[in-house]
């Protein structure tokens, strides 16, 4: 569809414009080096831009599921340790 594919270039462009305009702004000397790390902490900002209201709520989650991890690791390695001792 015709009118789909005006809308999506337009956001594409967009996208270009306000990447160019980030990293211009922002960085004074861009070397190409680095430039997929500029990318990504753009890319990254983007993502995020409309969670202020739920930013919160989404760190305590994220540390929660760490933690959660975390410690089904050490009860893995503990439960791992024990079977070895016993064998």
């Amino acid at each position: 569809d015709k009118q789909t594919t005006i809308e999506t270039l337009k956001w594409v462009h967009i996208t270009i414009s306000n990447a160019k305009r980030n990293l211009l702004g922002n960085y004074h000397k861009i070397k190409g080096k680095y430039l997929q790390l500029y990318l990504n902490e753009f890319v990254y900002k983007l993502n995020r831009r409309y969670f202020e209201n739920k930013l919160f709520d989404r760190l305590v989650i994220a540390n929660i599921t760490r933690l959660c991890v975390k410690t089904d690791i050490q009860i893995f390695k503990l439960s791992f340790l024990l079977f070895t001792l016993s064998v």
